[in-house]
């Protein structure tokens, strides 16, 4: 992931929990849940042939095609209603007799967004049973002879739908449909879970957890800190020492930086920024110095309002800056005004570090839009 050019100057901070649960409602939507079940969609299904009633008196055949799944509505904790409509046609045999209904079927579902360890999205749907099949026999006028068998074909037609359905669910491919796994979508590589049938299934604060530790790592974090190398540090001409006699230019650039991981907190690193500076002091003759600073900072991966990712970055105090002068020449190395010179470079150093870390916006993902390129 590489930062947005969004903006975030004054980030509204929230806790990897609540992270964790935007995270989820945003990323499954309505389309989403359709499409987690839309590999049934034009699926043929037939039932029968069965025998009712006494010694087999009567028989009947359903044949139907499941048609597009319907969001119905959203519920709390990321929850859905789903229906599936199935178009049917029954055929039914009484005494030699064939008796041609349609029929209208609708399954329904509840589609759960569930999180699951490591970093796994999971539409998960409890088992379907009859009673979540309705089933309505579309005809206007039947001789009471065949009035007798419509509960039972109804009652084996739930009973049927709910079997073939649950097969369908469980089917590898429609299962590999429901499952996300973020981490890797966002390494951009084939998911080895996609089609495992068993989850350790975490809570939403879990999962923000998880986000942060697995997704924003050492190496992740160094590909824009790396861009930091090579830019230019200019600070002056200012004027210092005694009756202001000093004018002082100093120009340099951020050599590689070194990151490390920070034990003692999550998802936090030690970053050493390393400034090399060519420092010229007009003081009747011009003055020639070498410096390399060190500016130790802290890295720390924050979760900011609506759904960012946001590398927070404490600005330094220059007493935290590390120094080693060198002067070129004796009458540099001699000068009166030397150690105010040092005190006021690493103080315009710091002050430059700090305007560069005011803005942020290089070091935030907008994770939402994110979430919305994905197809």
């Amino acid at each position: 992931m590489q930062p947005t050019e969004e903006t975030t100057d004054d980030p509204t901070w929230i806790d990897y929990a609540d992270f964790g649960e935007r995270f989820v409602t945003h990323a499954v939507t309505a389309d989403r849940i359709e499409a987690a079940v839309s590999s049934m969609t034009g699926r043929g299904m037939t039932i029968g042939p069965f025998s009712l009633g006494p010694a087999g008196l009567a028989g009947f055949v359903a044949e139907g095609k499941v048609g597009k799944p319907v969001v119905l509505r959203n519920g709390p904790h990321v929850t859905f209603e789903v229906t599936v409509p199935l178009s049917m046609s029954v055929k039914v045999l009484l005494g030699g007799r064939k008796l041609r209904l349609e029929a209208v079927t609708e399954i329904d579902l509840t589609l759960h967004a569930r999180t699951a360890h490591p970093l796994l999205i999971v539409i998960d749907i409890p088992p379907i049973t009859a009673r979540d099949v309705s089933f309505v026999l579309r005809a206007q006028a039947i001789a009471s002879a065949w009035e007798w068998l419509l509960d039972p074909i109804a009652g084996v037609v739930q009973r049927e739908v709910a079997n073939r359905v649950n097969a369908m669910l469980a089917d590898p491919q429609t299962r590999s449909g429901r499952v996300f796994d973020v981490e890797a979508i966002i390494n951009g590589v084939r998911s080895e879970r996609a089609t495992q049938a068993e989850f350790d299934w975490i809570s939403y604060d879990e999962f923000g957890h998880q986000f942060f530790s697995r997704i924003v790592t050492r190496d992740r974090v160094f590909e824009f800190i790396e861009q930091i190398a090579g830019r230019p540090i200019e600070v002056g001409p200012f004027r210092t020492g005694p009756r202001n006699s000093a004018t002082v230019t100093v120009r340099g650039n951020v050599r590689i930086p070194q990151l490390a991981d920070r034990s003692d907190e999550p998802v936090a690193f030690d970053l050493t920024l390393p400034v090399s500076l060519d420092i010229t002091v007009d003081v009747l003759k011009t003055n020639r110095y070498r410096a390399d600073v060190e500016i130790p900072l802290v890295l720390i991966a924050r979760a900011a309002d609506p759904l960012l990712v946001v590398i927070d970055v404490p600005p330094p105090a220059s007493d935290e800056l590390r120094l080693e002068f060198k002067a070129h020449g004796m009458r540099a190395a001699t000068l009166g005004a030397l150690a105010g010179i040092k005190k006021q470079v690493l103080a315009q150093v710091a002050g430059v570090v700090r305007e560069e870390l005011s803005d942020s916006s290089g070091r935030t993902i907008d994770v939402a839009a994110r979430i919305d390129g994905i197809a």
